[in-house]
């Protein structure tokens, strides 16, 4: 078995995140603030980095709370405002945790198309017209998770006028928004309208996943609801992790950090492109501006699940469209470039190839969607 290449995980690997950096900023965390990182804290977070969040965001301390973690950010707010049975709006294809996530606690899971500009803000617009009546639209805005996409200004002020019309929360969920390197930065909803939007985001994606700090921005009255979630929880989160990240925040390192990210990011996206085009000129996909991933749209009939098994063989991992769906997506794959290097990509991207050639037997030139 050769050498496993993995375009499976979204996550960054070693040779880009700052382990000094990172064991500085634990150094002058723990001598400038030994009890606050070694004693419960608060359901909110650690102070000083909630201030620093808040200001980033020009919005009252009280507005945000931090966790383990984005994951555990959405999971509080879904508890505080999804009850089973209540509609909740997702992009299609969406992150595979949140269909989980949502599905689990019971609630009524409409998917409405993703386009290369972001969410089909006319095919909600019928599906509201329709009689749904949602509680939520959960919107990952910015190199979406598994797409890559990003939704497109006018669309974002759209999305805004029909949750207000309709009376419904966006969840704007924007772990990669720090990741652009190429285009220009969008305005985020939670600035355009902070009382219709709540908003979460994550270091995991900018310091590294094992430092788990995420957090929420929303109206004070939910996130004091949310705190409340919080405390039964676990008292408090963790004072150590956030308290890293505080002293790497303010010191410059998480700035220095993105940069390193989004240069690596940048050359690995543009490889793994090119060699699909070379390797693999059956695939269409959109060039992404940032983040971690890219969606991959095969001919229909293209049978991914073999795909997958002979990909393995190969020594090659990476996700299966029909994960991010409720129903479908059986041609169609997502691959991770953050993990790996280059001349990983140019090896795995061939190996790939290898397997689909294998696989590719009575499929049509018609590409699925």
């Amino acid at each position: 078995m050769p050498k496993t290449i993995s375009f499976a995980r979204g996550a960054p690997s070693l040779d880009i995140v700052d382990v000094d950096g990172l064991r500085a900023a634990a150094d002058a965390a723990f001598q400038k603030d030994p009890a606050g990182l070694t004693a419960y804290g608060t359901a909110v977070g650690y102070v000083p980095l909630r201030e620093w969040i808040a200001e980033r965001h020009g919005v009252p301390t009280e507005r945000v709370l931090v966790t383990n973690g984005s994951m555990q950010a959405d999971a509080f707010l879904f508890d505080a405002l999804v009850e089973p049975g209540d509609t909740v709006i997702v992009e299609r294809p969406t992150y595979d945790r949140t269909l989980l996530s949502l599905r689990g606690r019971g609630a009524d899971v409409r998917m409405v198309e993703l386009e290369p500009d972001g969410l089909d803000v006319q095919a909600l617009e019928r599906v509201l017209k329709a009689g749904a009546q949602p509680k939520l639209a959960h919107i990952i805005p910015n190199f979406q998770n598994p797409a890559g996409y990003t939704l497109s200004a006018a669309k974002r002020e759209r999305l805004l006028e029909l949750a207000r019309e309709h009376d419904f929360v966006v969840f704007e969920d924007d772990p990669y928004v720090a990741l652009r390197f190429a285009g220009e930065s969008l305005p985020t909803m939670v600035s355009m309208d902070p009382e219709r939007v709540v908003y979460a985001s994550s270091f995991s994606k900018t310091v590294c996943p094992g430092i788990r700090v995420g957090y929420l921005v929303g109206p004070a009255e939910l996130i004091a609801r949310i705190q409340k979630l919080a405390v039964s929880a676990y008292i408090s989160p963790n004072m150590v992790a956030q308290g890293i990240v505080n002293e790497f925040a303010r010191s410059g390192g998480l700035d220095n950090s993105i940069d390193t990210v989004k240069r690596a990011l940048q050359e690995r996206a543009r490889t793994l492109c090119e060699c699909l085009e070379r390797e693999l000129p059956e695939a269409r996909f959109v060039p992404p501006e940032g983040g971690y991933f890219l969606w991959v749209d095969l001919p229909r009939g293209s049978d991914v699940n073999a795909l997958f098994k002979a990909a393995a063989e190969r020594g090659v991992q990476f996700v299966k469209g029909s994960d991010f769906v409720l129903e479908g997506g059986g041609s169609s794959l997502r691959l991770a470039y953050s993990g790996v290097t280059p001349e990983e990509i140019e090896e795995g991207v061939s190996r790939l190839a290898e397997a689909y050639r294998e696989t590719a037997t009575g499929v049509t030139a018609e590409v699925a969607h």
